[in-house]
């Protein structure tokens, strides 16, 4: 008998799967109810060719659709040389429930092509994108209707305006086709505030979390998030601006940062934006002047801190160092950074565990706004804005003649402010994490059988995709 090749892409799979059985125990879904909420409906594979530099190369990459009960299923696209079938597949399901969690009606979905986007120049890889957007288009896995991906790891504005922009030129009749992908430029149909969604959505979870002492005690802390210590590894995206915010916004320390050249520690906290700057010049934080380096950045995991955040890849706490993780929290920033054997182990020595088909769902909170906005064809707070403003100053007025004294000009400009787009879209990411966390709080609270927030969240995950089936008829 063949052995079976163990990869990253088939840990992370098998890991939802095992991590969802859980949900449908409690759920008490029927056996082949329960297969058909956790199969992938369908996977594109493709295989094609483009000059580079006079030769010819040969692209391989996927498209999984994991459920398609609502429409349009969702998901982003990772450029990386180690994406394989399992992981776009794990990444799509993992999608499907992040959506229910959060309540966002899509369906999840996942892309992915075996690339290293660093190996190539701006010319190549438009090249590459926009056959590989073709690809997917001819094919039926790109739509505003049924299929609409989003930047991953190794992707973002750039390459979501070159698919767009293909499937504009095969599609030029479809009046909604800015809506084929989201994570868009702003001037090209995108929303203010994509960019930064995912970190901002992070950091309302932790700001949420820390609003119940019940939970904040159950973790072995106390107070808010003020003068915590965090280890955050992974600085892009997600990483970069979730660090930024609760350091800037929130008082947080974060002593250490982890990347894939090592680690750099200060324990009276580091200037996000200082070692982001040296990152972008020189590659990595090796010789970063403002802490002390750890070239086996993957063992500053195991430091003592309040709050650990994982931001990058997956399976990086494992079975192998999940027990001498000393963090009294987890924040899974990342998609799958928690392997099911240690998220079992975790559990059991009492460290909590705020999961990733939650915590890192702001990112597809954003991308519903940015695709609304792009079917309704008018930005947010057009038609409202000015009548806001005009109504705040009265009412500044009002309470200027009501006490007999001037307001100051701050105070006056700020009541009297409209709320803009960002305003807009930071106001609904804010309430629908904050949602989402007390509805998975209560469950978690209420039911005698589930112990752990991961646990809680999927069993809303499931209860929602099972009950769309009921309602249409399925079974």
């Amino acid at each position: 008998m063949k052995k079976e090749r163990i990869t990253s892409g088939l840990v992370l799979r098998r890991s939802v799967d095992r991590m969802v059985d859980k949900a449908i125990e409690v759920n008490h879904l029927e056996p082949g109810v329960a297969l058909a909420i956790k199969g992938c409906n369908s996977v594109l594979k493709v295989r094609f060719p483009v000059e580079i530099q006079g030769k010819v190369e040969v692209f391989t990459g996927w498209r999984a659709v994991h459920s398609t009960h609502r429409l349009p299923a969702k998901g982003g696209i990772r450029y990386a040389p180690a994406v394989d079938q399992d992981e776009i597949e794990g990444l799509a399901a993992l999608m499907t429930y992040k959506c229910a969690i959060v309540d966002v009606p899509f369906g999840g979905s996942k892309g992915g092509l075996c690339i290293d986007p660093r190996a190539y120049g701006r010319e190549e890889m438009q090249r590459v994108t926009r056959r590989f957007a073709r690809e997917l288009a001819t094919k039926g896995f790109l739509s505003p209707a049924t299929n609409v991906p989003a930047p991953d790891m190794g992707t973002g504005q750039r390459e979501m305006a070159w698919i767009m922009d293909t499937y504009k030129h095969l599609y030029p009749e479809d009046i909604n086709g800015v809506a084929c992908v989201t994570g868009k430029p702003v001037k090209f149909g995108g929303v203010r505030g994509r960019v930064e969604a995912t970190g901002r959505g992070i950091q309302y979870v932790l700001r949420e979390f820390f609003r119940h002492g019940e939970d904040v005690k159950a973790a072995g802390m106390e107070g808010g998030l003020d003068g915590k210590r965090v280890i955050v590894q992974g600085l892009g995206n997600v990483g970069y601006h979730l660090a930024k915010f609760l350091s800037e916004e929130d008082g947080v320390r974060i002593i250490a940062i982890v990347e894939r050249d090592g680690a750099i520690i200060d324990d009276g906290g580091l200037s996000v934006e200082d070692v982001n700057g040296y990152m972008v010049e020189h590659g990595g934080v090796k010789g970063f002047p403002g802490g002390r380096y750890v070239e086996e950045g993957t063992k500053v995991l195991e430091e003592e801190c309040d709050i650990l955040i994982p931001a990058a890849l997956e399976g990086v706490i494992d079975e192998g160092n999940a027990h001498r993780i000393k963090a009294k929290m987890v924040a899974e920033a990342a998609n799958g950074p928690v392997t099911y054997k240690a998220d079992r182990i975790l559990n059991e020595r009492g460290i909590t565990i705020l999961p990733d088909a939650y915590v890192n769902a702001g990112g597809v909170v954003v991308s519903y706004f940015e695709w609304v906005r792009n079917l309704n064809h008018i930005r947010f707070g057009r038609m409202e804005r000015r009548y806001e403003e005009l109504k705040g100053r009265k009412i500044a007025r009002v309470m200027e003649e009501v006490t007999g004294q001037v307001m100051p000009e701050e105070v006056f400009s700020e009541l009297a402010r409209g709320a803009d787009e960002l305003d807009l879209v930071r106001s609904g990411l804010d309430d629908t994490m904050r949602i989402a966390y007390q509805h998975i709080r209560e469950v978690k609270k209420t039911n005698a059988e589930v112990k752990d927030f991961r646990t809680a969240a999927y069993v809303i995950a499931i209860e929602k995709i099972a009950r769309s089936y009921i309602d249409i008829g399925v079974y």
